[in-house]
Formats: C-alpha cells, structure tokens, sequence
C-alpha cells in the first residue's frame, strides 16, 4: 500500500512538473508574438487611416515645415486613394484643424466639405495624382513679425501626374503662429507651373 502511495506522489509530482512547463512555454510564445501582432496591424493601415489616426490636440507638428508636411501628406490621401464621403469628411477636418481661424471663417463646414469633394472629383475625372511633395529646407523657411503676430513663410513643390505627364505645382504657404503657440496655415497660393513632358517612372 504505501508502495502504491509512492508512485501516487510521484505521478502527480511529474504532471505538475509537465503543466508548470506548458503553461511557461504558452507565456513565452504569447509574449514573442503578440510585438509581430501590432507590427502586422500597422503595416496594413492604409494612409488616410494613419492620417486619421494622429491627435493633433497632443501631437501638433512642431514647426511651419512639418505643418506644410503634414497637410501635404493629407493632401496625397485626398487625391490618391479610393474615399468613401466619411474619409473624405474626417480627412477634411483633420486639414482644418491645420489651419488659421481666420482662414476657417472664409467657410462654413458644408461649404468646404462640398468644395473639397469637387475638388477630388475634378482631379479623379482627370486621372490626376499627387506623386511627390518636397517643402522647403528649414533653413529656407522664412520668419517674420508683422501686425502683431509672428508668421512663416515656405515653399512646396508638388509633382502631379496626369495621363503619364508629370508637372510641377509650387506652392507658397504663409503660417500664422496662434496662442498655442502653433503654425497654422492662413493661406496658400500657386507660384509657378512648369509642364515637363515624359514618361511616368
């Protein structure tokens, strides 16, 4: 009998043993893969979703050329990619959450969410893509006081394409610093435009 009580303990003993190392080698797995998980959840995040994604209330780009970035990388998202009317909305006040309340004031919501979904229409009726944007150095972004308040002033090329032409849209952009202590754009207007013809590479 106490033989038998024995190899009792000493079953027992080893299927412990067994689950300790199991559920040990089920926690080292979890923990390895799940950093994979969240890489695959990112890189499948489309632009507009990472455009989206950004609280500017906590990470407002910090100077007048990652402002310019910014909207230009939201810009791409308007031009480039297939929207649904609720991309094109939450896309569209993101970009106003970029700019000067006095540029703000020149439209009602409706107004500017109509006039950008005309916008999108007439670049996507014209097979128009946004391929590239380069916004000045910053060293080439000029700084200023005037009335009052400090301003910003850069340049942005952007390179278009349409039916395999590309041309050269450069943009001036002058930023306003506001109370927060935040360049936001007060407007913007086309400096030049040079058509190249070519091929798309």
């Amino acid at each position: 009998m106490k033989r038998f009580s024995t190899n009792k303990g000493v079953i027992i003993f080893v299927v412990l043993i067994l689950l300790i190392v199991g559920f040990y080698y089920y926690l080292s797995n979890r923990s390895v893969s799940q950093p994979e998980e969240s890489v695959s959840e990112i890189e499948v995040m489309t632009a507009t979703q990472q455009m989206l994604a950004r609280d500017l209330d906590i990470n407002y780009p910090p100077t007048p050329r990652e402002v310019v970035k910014y909207f230009s990388e939201i810009t791409q998202c308007f031009y480039n990619e297939e929207l649904t009317e609720e991309d094109i909305y939450n896309l569209g006040m993101k970009a106003r959450e970029l700019y000067d309340a006095e540029l703000v004031a020149n439209q009602t919501e409706a107004d500017y969410i109509d006039s950008l979904k005309y916008d999108i229409a007439e670049f996507n009726k014209n097979n128009r893509t946004v391929v590239s944007y380069n916004p000045s150095s910053s060293v080439d972004v000029e700084t200023f006081s005037e009335d009052g308040y400090e301003w910003a002033r850069l340049y942005c090329n952007y390179t278009i394409k349409q039916n395999e032409i590309l041309y050269n849209s450069n943009m001036v952009f002058i930023l306003r610093l506001d109370e927060n202590e935040h360049y936001k754009i007060y407007g913007w207007k086309l400096v030049e435009k040079n058509r190249t013809a070519g091929s798309a590479e």
